[in-house]
């Protein structure tokens, strides 16, 4: 899907950015949301080529069923995670509960959505995981439930049995969690257990693509003492799906930086690139005279062409 020297160029990238192993700046590394994480849009420009791929943002639009101009970035951020010996860390001291070494079975949508994702058959969102590393015999490969189909028991409606959602508290170790779970929703066990007993690890690849909903049921596994794996997690909705929040910083704190970086990205994006990031496409009720020549007056001197949004211009 993605041409290999733009992965290899991300890949080098983003292990020159982050610490290399074995370091003590690893050691204190907590992977996922940590400070210094790559989000988007990132100083790094093949980050922000990956991001807004014409063939990435095609494979959102054939998933949800629309056109590419409906599209909206929520999520563009890329973190490593390190194997260490202690991975299996004692789940019941305060500061490990929340370890990511070995992940309880989850969703993502309670950090995504306000509400619950929708029915199989009317999806909203598609979240992606870009392997930057090469898989070290398995091991880090993401647990996923594979869905069966409509009756599959696994995926009983409504997708609440987790730590995290309703009133249970968020607990990412596996075995905290599930002490925790069983703690409180003792009923629901064999449910719980029914899960991992029916996750598929990944093998990946560098350059592999894991593409699934803010519904599947999976997880992140443990890596080798002494490894590193990079990935690029990608999120795009409907634009209608205005309850599915963006996850990455984003751009808004950017353009208070006098390199004008992010008036630059705008000018030298596509129309649809731009309408991604959230711009007023072509058409949109947004344009009119004033707003035309405001916009140009804003973005012109970088290089922008605002002909496209002139020309499909509805208002005087």
């Amino acid at each position: 899907m993605l041409p290999t020297q733009l992965i290899n160029d991300l890949a080098t990238a983003a292990g020159n950015h982050y610490p290399a192993v074995g370091t003590a700046a690893a050691a204190g590394f907590t992977d996922f949301g940590s400070a210094g994480a790559l989000n988007f849009p990132a100083r790094i420009d093949v980050f922000n080529q990956v991001t807004l791929h014409q063939n990435v943002l095609q494979a959102v639009g054939d998933l949800l069923g629309v056109t590419l101009d409906t599209l909206r970035l929520s999520q563009s951020d890329l973190w490593p995670k390190y194997g260490r010996a202690n991975s299996q860390m004692l789940p019941t001291a305060t500061d490990n509960i929340q370890d990511n070494a070995d992940q309880r079975i989850h969703v993502d949508y309670p950090n995504h959505s306000l509400v619950h994702p929708p029915p199989w058959h009317k999806p909203e969102a598609v979240e992606m995981i870009l392997y930057l590393s090469e898989s070290t015999g398995g091991l880090g490969g993401t647990a996923v439930v594979p869905r069966t189909g409509t009756d599959d028991p696994a995926y009983r409606w409504p997708i609440i049995d987790s730590p995290g959602i309703g009133d249970l508290r968020y607990i990412n170790n596996r075995e905290a969690a599930e002490e925790y779970f069983a703690s409180q929703r003792p009923t629901l066990a064999d449910f719980r257990r029914l899960l991992y007993e029916r996750e598929t690890r990944t093998d990946f690849r560098r350059g592999d693509l894991l593409l699934y909903r803010h519904d599947t049921w999976h997880r992140g596994t443990p890596l080798a003492p002494g490894s590193r794996r990079l990935v690029h997690n990608l999120t795009y909705r409907k634009a209608a799906s205005e309850w599915i929040s963006t996850l990455h910083t984003g751009w808004a704190w950017q353009a208070y930086k006098d390199d004008k970086f992010l008036e630059r990205l705008i000018a030298g994006a596509t129309v649809q690139q731009r309408t991604v990031m959230g711009f007023p496409a072509p058409g949109s009720d947004y344009w009119c005279s004033a707003t035309l020549a405001a916009v140009k007056a804003r973005y012109g001197m970088f290089g922008l062409d605002i002909a496209p949004y002139a020309e499909a211009c509805k208002h005087p």
